[in-house]
């Protein structure tokens, strides 16, 4: 796995390398961000956390789209943020997003003292471990408003593959060697420990069949 907190240097970034890492796509991927969360209510005037926003490749849209600094970004490394938001963004862009809006954190903290209506993990939960999971859904509850939505991707196991079981996906396989894929219920495991509502979603028509889970937080203090 690659060291997601190793820092870029100026010559990676100007190989385009920011990209690479967060999955490439750079277009259709930015865009597909930006038309679901509008399918499930998104408006200009809300405020959007995007929880490993990496270089901004759905940033960008967000920032265009929502109102000036409501738009919120997390990841674990900051030189990702500042290629994205000196290189990716245009005057425009950056004359509406404050770079304090954008923050390097390790865990997932994301105190910002603004309250949230809609958060987005696009491709972070292929990346980290169940108790990770757990732990986001945990800081993002403490700044999401009640009856706000947490959406996060998740690579999915069928119900009926064994745990021994091996099945291709991707360039990949979905075995116990690859950490990072879970069956459905696990999402909602990970969720019980806190004020979540969990609706499972399903195919989002993401080109690496990521699938989406929608988390409402409910009432009550986020532990």
């Amino acid at each position: 796995m690659p060291d997601y907190k190793a820092p870029f240097t100026k010559e990676e970034i100007e190989a385009g390398k920011h990209r690479r890492r967060v999955g490439g796509k750079w277009h259709r991927l930015g865009k597909l961000q930006l038309e679901f969360l509008k399918s499930v209510g998104l408006q200009p005037d809300h405020y959007l956390l995007d929880v490993g926003c990496g270089a901004l490749r759905g940033g960008i849209r967000f920032v265009d789209y929502l109102e000036p600094a409501h738009y919120y970004g997390i990841d674990i490394n900051d030189t990702l943020l500042d290629a994205g938001y000196r290189k990716e963004l245009k005057k425009r862009h950056r004359e509406k997003l404050p770079r304090e809006n954008l923050r390097a954190v390790d865990r997932f903290e994301a105190d910002f003292g603004v309250q949230f209506d809609y958060a987005l993990a696009q491709s972070v939960f292929t990346h980290v471990s169940l108790n990770h999971i757990r732990l986001a859904l945990f800081q993002v509850a403490k700044v999401l408003k009640p009856g706000g939505k947490f959406y996060a991707t998740f690579f999915e196991a069928p119900d009926d593959l064994p745990l021994d079981g091996v099945l291709p996906i991707g360039k990949g396989l979905l075995q116990e060697t690859n950490s990072y894929w879970y069956y459905r219920d696990d999402l909602r495991w990970a969720c019980s420990f806190g004020p979540w509502e969990y609706r499972y979603i399903g195919d989002w028509n993401h080109p690496s069949k990521q699938q989406m889970v929608e988390y409402t937080r409910t009432e009550g203090p986020a532990a």
